[in-house]
């Protein structure tokens, strides 16, 4: 079955930048349960003091997203995006309900049992990640670069959130009793009421705007599978103040042709290459190291805290600089020049780390968090042009599965900063 789209040229500007917010919310829900889980981590650390929670949640969290996403990018051509994407931000729903349940259940109390159970949690939320992140950044890579990067932005909106609430929480609750345990109470239940404002989000308000319903029914022109729920079984028909567009079937059973998944990652092997080893490196460092090897300062209990706001705060801003068209790097071999240049940072914490003060620290800290989300959206906004609707979405699933290896190869690299100090 192919396809005719037939359009007004208005419908493709139609409520883009509703949409945009759309997609920083939707952005901000693929990461927040986790960054949530991410930002407690005094509280884990004092529930937990002999387990490292800080670096074993994030090495659990990441198999189950890497495993994931490498089946979903793999059938990626085959897979419903709507139910998939539905799936996983439900999925971030239920995990962060369990969350509360189980601390409730506990009374707040530690121990192995307890730990396993946050594990479990941890190991959910990164399949929902693999769910989301991966259908979200192809769907939105068939659409406009500004979706990317909106989504990609509210990514990192939701580390600086999740950072400022934290902040707020210990400040209130720092000195009445069992305020730690508030604090992530608090973070939990605003953490569950967000991912269920996603859910409706992507349910009910996206899939309905015109500029969206655009983009879809173009890839499905040119032979697009994945958007099939979105688009009427027959044909679709929209009407809205005299524009309108259809999607008609047709009586020819071939689609256009496409680029195999290995086609499009051997073209595109060095924005592969730089996905991830921009995440080797900053997963190598963030949280783990931050959390635990950074030495006392003046800030006592409030100095990983703070080293984490920053990077996440840098973070958010690296994301928003390419939209200044002089300061975007589109140059595939200055990405790489500047990916490579990145591990530089290695020896710089390390000895900062030894060696400075908290200043220092928090200037490093912030460089990490501004290159890694310059970067990130440098890459995905650049990678999908000059490409199909079916493969710009097989390409944002690669990149993203590199994205998450990265991830995976980073968090475990973190562990060698413990050696010579015992465990």
């Amino acid at each position: 079955m192919s396809y005719q789209l037939d359009t007004g040229e208005v419908v493709r500007h139609e409520g883009k930048f509703f949409a945009m917010i759309v997609c920083w919310l939707l952005g901000n829900g693929c990461l927040f349960s986790w960054n949530s889980m991410l930002t407690i981590e005094d509280y884990y650390v004092y529930l937990f003091p002999k387990y490292h929670p800080t670096r074993v949640l994030t090495l659990v969290y990441q198999p189950f997203a890497l495993g994931t996403i490498a089946i979903l990018a793999y059938r990626e051509a085959k897979i419903n995006t709507r139910v998939r994407n539905l799936t996983g931000y439900t999925l971030f729903f239920l995990a962060s309900l369990a969350l509360i349940i189980l601390d409730v259940a506990t009374s707040g109390r530690g121990g192995i049992g307890v730990f396993v159970g946050v594990c479990i949690v941890s190991g959910a939320f990164g399949i929902a990640d693999a769910h989301v992140q991966g259908g979200m950044v192809g769907d939105l890579s068939l659409m406009c670069p500004e979706f990317i990067q909106s989504f990609l932005a509210g990514l990192a909106a939701s580390g600086a959130l999740t950072s400022a609430l934290r902040l707020i929480t210990k400040a209130a609750f720092e000195n009445s009793q069992d305020g730690l345990r508030k604090g992530a109470m608090m973070f939990f239940s605003i953490s569950s009421f967000f991912e269920l404002l996603c859910v409706l989000l992507y349910a009910l308000i996206f899939p309905k705007l015109p500029i969206v319903k655009y983009y879809r029914s173009k890839a499905a022109s040119e032979g697009s599978m994945t958007v099939a729920a979105d688009l009427a079984a027959g044909g679709i028909q929209r009407s809205q103040d005299g524009v309108s567009f259809s999607l008609m079937a047709e009586e020819d059973p071939k689609l256009p042709e496409r680029l195999t998944n290995k086609q499009l990652f051997l073209e595109n092997i060095d924005y592969a290459i730089d996905v991830f080893l921009i995440y080797i490196l900053t997963l190598s460092i963030f949280p783990g190291f931050l959390s635990e090897d950074t030495g006392s300062h003046s800030l006592g209990s409030w100095y990983a805290l703070v080293l984490i706001a920053m990077y996440n705060v840098w973070d958010l801003i690296g994301r928003y600089i390419p939209l200044i068209e002089r300061l975007k790097l589109t140059s595939r071999k200055g990405l790489m020049v500047v990916t490579l240049s990145r591990f530089l940072l290695i020896p710089a914490f390390y000895f900062t780390a030894k060696y400075g003060d908290q200043g220092w620290m928090i200037m490093l800290t912030s460089i990490l968090g501004l290159s890694n989300g310059y970067l990130t959206v440098c890459i995905l906004t650049a990678a999908p042009k000059g490409y199909k609707g079916p493969e710009q979405n097989a390409l944002g699933n690669l990149l993203v599965m590199c994205l998450l290896a990265g991830i995976f190869s980073g968090v475990t690299l973190d562990w060698l900063w413990l050696i010579g100090k015992g465990w």
